[in-house]
């Protein structure tokens, strides 16, 4: 049984998709949840429905606003135990030249930079409570590459080196650091799942109850000798394209 009750989780991204269902999961698995993402009114939907969460508007690219978001789960529940690192951001499909810088840096800002000053704040609170996991979001992406996705391929890229050298700095001090690869997921309206599940193995898309569950268990008491991780949760598509 999974060992999450009464912990305290920080998720970010929590307005929409994959955050969101992060939330339903992480609620229902007994957890105190805070709710971080940019759109207020949005949050205040998700802690509504899921009976309750502290709700805290926060820019991930911004440090003072991650620190701020750090500091009232801190002043909330006295400690920080868990992670959920699902803030991101993506663009329209461009080849390398086409691609405007202030878009380059902007997916770097929100998807790498916001992934290091989250686990920068959010450690600093692990360690003085004796330790505790973070899951990061990477992609498939992040492990491979896709045509017209240079901005995020590179970001996601950083991800994941991020979190394998951070998990190393932080093995010794009870602090588990592990990311996620979501293959395609259906969190768009705009996506066709029929189409786009031909090129996975299971010939679906997943849904996004199915990459929070595993950010749950990487949180839990289970998965405890885990760190430094990168967990595809795609269906079968990497295995396809190795």
């Amino acid at each position: 049984m999974e060992t999450i009750e009464n912990k305290v989780v920080i998720i970010t991204g929590a307005s929409r998709g994959i955050g969101a269902a992060g939330a339903r999961a992480f609620k229902a698995a007994g957890a105190r949840v805070v709710l971080a993402a940019r759109d207020e009114a949005a949050l205040n939907e998700v802690a509504k429905e899921i009976g309750g969460a502290l709700v805290v508007p926060t820019d991930v690219s911004d440090s003072d606003s991650v620190r701020s978001m750090v500091d009232r789960t801190l002043s909330e529940y006295g400690r920080l135990d868990a992670a959920f690192n699902n803030a991101g951001a993506n663009y329209a499909l461009r080849p390398v030249a086409e691609i405007p810088e202030e878009e380059f840096d902007q997916t770097l800002a929100v998807n790498l930079r916001g992934t290091f000053l989250c686990m920068k704040h959010e450690i600093k609170a692990m360690l003085a409570n004796g330790g505790g996991a973070i899951v990061n979001m990477a992609s498939t992406a992040g492990l491979g590459s896709a045509p017209g996705l240079a901005s995020y391929v590179a970001a996601k890229h950083g991800v994941v080196g991020l979190t394998k050298a951070a998990a190393n700095d932080y093995a010794d001090k009870g602090i588990r650091i592990n990311a996620l690869a979501p293959g395609p997921i259906f969190t768009d309206p705009r996506m066709d799942p029929q189409q786009v599940g031909r090129w996975v193995p299971m010939q679906r898309v997943g849904r996004p109850e199915e990459v929070a569950a595993v950010a749950v268990w990487l949180c839990s008491d289970d998965a405890s000798y885990i760190t430094g991780a990168i967990l595809p949760v795609d269906g079968g598509k990497l295995a396809r394209s190795a």
